[in-house]
Order: structure tokens, then sequence, then C-alpha cells
């Protein structure tokens, strides 16, 4: 049985797969080669740029119009940037994919003995000057992970693609194509002593063209997950369907991720003679952010990096990125996959991240909250939250630890709400869920926990405002945001909850009152 694949190219063989040079859009492609460019392709990680490489060398080839060979340099990366230490490496793995993909082991044996003649940095441009030469088919030469490499190591190979260029057709490549996460205009060349820039996307000024991989559409998606149930017989409710799009917005590891855990690990999944539900596809979710999975650990772990702070963090608090975040900045969190542009505005890139990010910023605190503060404590007889005593117990909470807590965020702006986030999420595990909305300029943050008891899904909007001006026009604006909130998910109630970062006292900021506000009751709690 075919499964969904998660890890690696894809093999049709095995995984459940979309055609990979139809997310190429293969015409517009093959007239750049054509016209002898050079050009860059780059995703996110796990998107399937290297399944699309892949299907590009076996059409390439089939044509019998060109010798097309792909590499993988990221074997490069651990020789930093000892140029001599990293070149050998790139030889060898180049030479060794011509062997394997072409059966040619000419560049097998003339790569160590160029290496010598001319050194690592004439090495590149001599083998594909001489490989070139060998054959009337122009050569195409794919290279994955260049970004991966580092300082002289990235500049020494740059330079000798560039060196060659004007060689091209027939004394070498007629096409390169740069892989990886980044675009070039993104490679950051250091020095190793004093980290100073010393080249960027001008290292490749011969790049005509920057092509980005996209995500899957929605049909895409449901495309995929036909597969599946074409194999098995077992199909996705409508509502799945739509939960896994809020869920993954297309992002191909996600995608297939979900569909993986929901079909093949859950119990409930299992049954081939049940549907795949929108509630299988939450439990999958949870499932993934729990383990870690290290696509979602790799992500997270780009929290930590400056620049990304710089934009997630105004997306997290609802504050404008004007002054925070330059545009080189944004344009990285894009290419990273974090962030997206949806319905023309910046926002966290799905539902999943919307979370992840949030649980990561506050793993620790989350931690800590497990002695500290127990769900059982919170419980009404009928297994429902007790909503006035859980924000209740929110503000003792955050009245006593609030000033040492803050001060471990690296996100200092977003702490208060990422303070409630973690108290929340604490309380919800095992039992429920907390849905996150926030974005640029919104000032606010919406959240939506999801509690299960034993007569249904219990819902509680809670509307987070940071006080910047006035406690009354906070308040009206407020008071309008939760309004609209609870509008829009048809309840009758919900709190407001407004952070006093000035210097008044706690007896100043801690307080509770209650607002009708267009017929539905909101009540505000200041911390």
């Amino acid at each position: 049985m075919r499964f969904f694949n998660t890890a690696g190219p894809v093999n049709p063989a095995l995984h459940y797969c979309l055609d990979p040079l139809r997310r190429l859009e293969l015409d517009a492609l093959l007239l750049l080669i054509e016209q002898q460019k050079y050009f860059i392709l780059h995703a996110p990680r796990q998107t399937g740029k290297t399944s699309c490489l892949l299907a590009l060398v076996e059409f390439l080839n089939g044509t019998g119009r060109y010798r097309c060979v792909y590499a993988n340099w990221e074997i490069g990366q651990a020789a930093r940037e000892d140029v001599a230490a990293a070149m050998p490496a790139l030889l060898n793995e180049l030479a060794e994919r011509a062997r394997l993909i072409l059966d040619d082991p000419w560049p097998a044996g003339r790569w160590l003995t160029l290496l010598r003649e001319v050194g690592p940095f004439g090495a590149l441009n001599g083998l594909l000057t001489e490989w070139s030469l060998q054959d009337s088919r122009p050569l195409v030469v794919l290279l994955d992970e260049v970004d991966a490499l580092v300082g002289d190591t990235l500049i020494a190979v740059l330079r000798q693609l560039r060196g060659g260029y004007d060689k091209r057709p027939r004394a070498f490549p007629q096409t390169v194509i740069l892989c990886g996460v980044r675009d070039v205009r993104d490679y950051r060349i250091h020095s190793g002593s004093t980290k100073e820039i010393i080249t960027g996307g001008s290292a490749f000024n011969i790049k005509a063209k920057s092509l980005r991989l996209g995500n899957f559409t929605a049909g895409d998606m449901r495309a995929l997950y036909a597969e599946h149930t074409a194999a098995t017989g077992q199909r996705f409710t409508k509502d799945a369907l739509e939960r896994a799009w809020a869920l993954s917005r297309g992002q191909p590891w996600l995608v297939n991720a979900l569909g993986y855990e929901t079909c093949f690990e859950l119990p409930g999944g299992r049954d081939r003679a049940q549907p795949i539900t929108a509630d299988l596809l939450d439990e999958a979710k949870e499932a993934l952010i729990l383990r870690r999975e290290t696509h979602l650990d790799q992500l997270a772990d780009k929290l930590r990096e400056p620049r990304v702070r710089r934009v997630i963090e105004p997306l997290l608090s609802g504050d404008d990125l004007q002054g925070q975040a330059s545009e080189e900045d944004i344009q990285y969190v894009l290419d990273l996959g974090l962030i997206d542009r949806i319905e023309g505005q910046l926002a966290i890139a799905n539902a999943t991240y919307r979370e992840i990010i949030p649980r990561q910023l506050t793993y620790v605190q989350q931690l800590d909250l497990e002695a500290a503060q127990k769900t059982a404590w919170y419980l009404r007889p009928d297994d429902r939250l007790d909503e006035d005593k859980l924000l209740a117990g929110f503000q003792d909470f955050f009245r006593e630890h609030s000033e040492h807590w803050l001060r471990r965020f690296d996100y200092q702006e977003a702490g208060p709400q990422l303070l409630l986030q973690a108290f929340l999420q604490r309380l919800v595990n095992g039992g429920g869920r907390v849905e996150r909305e926030y974005g640029l300029g919104r000032g606010r943050t919406d959240l939506l926990v999801l509690w299960r008891h034993s007569g249904g899904v219990q819902k509680i909007v809670i509307e987070l405002k940071i006080l910047r001006k006035s406690l009354m026009r906070t308040l009206a604006e407020g008071l309008e945001q939760t309004w609209q909130y609870l509008d829009r998910v048809g309840e009758g109630s919900g709190h407001l909850v407004v952070f006093d970062r000035g210097d008044r006292s706690w007896d100043e900021k801690i307080y509770r009152r209650e607002e009708t506000y267009q017929g539905r009751r909101i009540v505000v709690w200041g911390c």
C-alpha cells in the first residue's frame, strides 16, 4: 500500500504524490533552459524541491537533447569556510551523481587531478569546462542545498560558476540551477574573523530569474487525499478537508504529515470503513506538535533568530512592522515559510504554525505551570470550565509572577499575551484546544478555548489587548472587537483581558467589570 511521504523525495511507487513537473510549471522552465539561463529555485524546507529537481533530471535526460545531472551540496557545510576541505567533497558528489545518473565515469576520473593542478579555487570551473567538451549535448547542472554552504566556500563556488559563464554552452553548462531555502539575494557571506558581510547576491549576478516553488493549492491537497480514497475507499469528509486546509494552507510537509498521522497512525483513522473527520485531523495535529517532529522543530528553532523575532513579535502582539523589521527580514521569514501573504496581508502561514509558535516560545513556562496549576481546580460539577474562576486565577497568577516570568521571554512586547496562552494551554492539554488569531496592526489577539465535556464542546472567547491609549479608548475598542469575535463564532458572552504595562500599582491594574455591548455580555479583566 502506498502512503503519505514525510521524509525525503517522493517515490510514486511508494507514496501518494502529485506530478512534480506540474508544480515546476515545466513549459516556462524549459524556455529558460533553452535560452541558456542560470537561475534560482527556492522554497521553504520540506516543500518538495528535491522531488521536483529529480523529476526534472529524469525528464531532460529522457528527451535526449541534454545531459542533466543533480547533486546535493549540503555535504560541504561541514567544512564551513575551509575551501580546501569543502571542494573535494563537492566535486566528488558531482562526479558520483554523474556516474549514477548518466552512467558517465569521466568526472570521477578527472576531478582529483584537476584539484591538484589548479587548486580549490579553479577545480570546479575546470571540471565543468572539460566535462562540457566531452559531448555535443549541452550540460545542465542542478545544485541542491547550495545555500547551506558557508562563507569563503560559497564564494568559491559562486565565483567559479560566474567565471565560466561566458564559455557556455559548448565549454560550460548551458544552464545551472541553484536550489535552496533562500533566494540568492539573501545569501549573506561573512568573513570568518570580523563577521562583516563580504558580498551578497552580487556574487551570482548572472542569475536571470528566481523561481519560488509554492505550496499546494486547495485543489492539490484534495487531489493528494483523493489518492488515499481511491486506494482504500476511505473518504475525507467535507469538514475534514476544510480543517486540513486551515491547518496546512497547502504546506506540502504538513499536508502529508497530517494525512499520514490521521490515516496510518491514529486508531480511529486506520479503520478504513470510517471516514476521516475534522476531529481526527485535530487529533493528528496535536500528536505532531507533542512529538516535536523534525520539520516543526526546525521552524520553531528559527524563532530565536533576531531577524525572525523582528517580524513574528509584531504579528503576535498585533503591532505594526514599521520601525521594527526591514524588507530583508520580511523576505527571509517568508522564505522560511513561517509567514505568508493571505488575502493581501502578512500573516502566520497556517493554523498549525499559529499554535506552534506561542507554544514553543512558552515551552519552559508550560512545564513550570504543571506544578503550579491544575485543571481540576477550574472544573465545574458538569465538567465544564468555570470561566470566571479560570480568569480570576490567571489574574492572581499574573500579579504574583508576571514581572519575573516576562523577563525570561525573548519576545518582550508579546510577553503578556504569550503568558496567558501558556496558562490556558497547560489547563486545556488533553481535554481541549486553544485556537488563536493574530496579525499585524490588529491591536489585539483573539483566543477561542474549545473544551470537551460530557454534554458537548464549550466555547470560551477571550480577547487580549495591551493598554496603549487611555483606558476609556482601549475599552471602547476592545468591546467592539470582542463583540465582533463573539458574533463571528456565534457566542453570546465572552471576556476582554486588558494588560496594563504602565507604572500604576497592582491595585489599580487588577479589576473585574461586566459590560453589555450590543446585547452581548462581556467581562473585562484588568491585568
